[in-house]
């Protein structure tokens, strides 16, 4: 199968590269850069020069609710170059996005909404059958509203943070475009990890410099799914799954943040062991406060300590992949422990 992936030369495009090579895909990998190029081509991947930002100029503003082909899009300039690879590729893979915990809705909905609303309109006027979205399961991380066990059906609510929350108004956009002979598949992955992550580098920083601090101990519970994980579920998203379906994607064993965490960052040289701990009663206001402070003064980083954080440590949170094992016959193949091993001696 000849596959369009966006995001290749980052931390999961390189992995879905090497996935879907070895399944024998043949993949095209958009490229922004030379640097960009000359790693998905080092993956395995026959790079394509050219950048999303150019379909939002290209397509002007999309309209949801509507069947491409009919009253999509207007054309405000020419199509760039390299949206001809869509009409030899008979999927598309879009993991790229800026992903970042902090900041304005309006910078991911430039850099991220536009972008793939119009890639997905594009896909299917270039006759692509599939097209499957790397979403997040942060869409439904709000201030409490949401159970601890949160499936497919659970009310997604408000997601805290505008990376989600951007997240899940391209998953609505996308479902309310009719794309006739386009199959839609979402998945939403948790924490990613895996050899490769950047994630994990300041934290780990903080952690070495003493700065780090458990929330209740870090006895809640977390959810995360492998990188090689996420690439095998994606590539059973070529070929299974139902149009219009969003699929959580774990490991499928969730631990507390303590239990995740303190191997996790052994394996670059940070010791959490004896960190000291805040109350979540504590935690919270003191977040909420610095949140809204640092949001009237426009600061362009987050302070040290902000809801989203205390969300992710201090609430428990997993994700049922029973239809994620059903549709898409996914099973999770790396364990944590074999996970951790590859870190410590990459």
């Amino acid at each position: 199968m000849d596959i369009f992936l966006t995001g290749g030369s980052g931390f999961v495009g390189q992995h879905l590269i090497a996935r879907l090579v070895a399944d024998g895909n043949v993949v095209w990998a958009l490229a922004r850069s030379a640097e960009a190029a000359r790693r998905v081509e080092q993956a395995g991947a026959t790079p394509v020069l050219g950048d999303l930002a150019e379909l939002s100029a290209h397509s002007g503003e999309t309209h949801t609710g509507t069947t491409v082909g009919t009253a999509s899009a207007s054309a405000s300039r020419p199509a760039p170059a390299w949206l001809a690879v869509l009409d030899r590729c008979e999927a598309v893979i879009h993991s790229a996005a800026r992903m970042e915990f902090w900041g304005p809705d309006a910078g991911f909905e430039r850099d991220n909404h536009r972008p793939t609303v119009s890639l997905f309109t594009a896909a299917a006027a270039g006759g692509v059958k599939r097209f499957v979205l790397i979403s997040a399961a942060a869409v439904s991380t709000d201030r409490g509203g949401t159970p601890a066990v949160v499936d497919e059906a659970t009310p997604t609510g408000r997601p805290i943070i505008a990376y989600a929350r951007v997240k899940l108004a391209t998953e609505r956009a996308l479902a309310d475009i009719a794309t006739p002979g386009m199959t839609l598949i979402t998945l939403r992955p948790p924490f990613i990890w895996g050899q490769g992550m950047a994630t994990m580098l300041e934290a780990a920083n903080a952690a070495a410099a003493g700065r780090w601090a458990w929330i209740d101990n870090g006895r809640h519970v977390i959810d995360f799914v492998h990188v090689d994980n996420l690439a095998a579920a994606t590539a059973a998203a070529l070929s299974r799954g139902y149009d219009r379906r969003v699929y959580y994607v774990t490991d499928g064993a969730p631990m507390t943040v303590r239990s995740f965490f303190t191997p996790l960052l052994e394996t670059m040289g940070a010791d959490v062991s004896r960190a000291r701990s805040v109350p979540r009663a504590v935690a919270s206001p003191v977040a909420r406060t610095l949140d809204r402070t640092w949001r009237l003064l426009r600061r362009r980083t987050p302070p040290p300590l902000y809801d989203w954080l205390v969300a992710v440590m201090g609430r428990d949170r997993s994700y049922d992949i029973s239809n994620a094992r059903t549709d898409l016959d996914y099973q999770p193949c790396v364990t944590f422990a074999a996970g951790l091993e590859e870190l410590r001696i990459a």
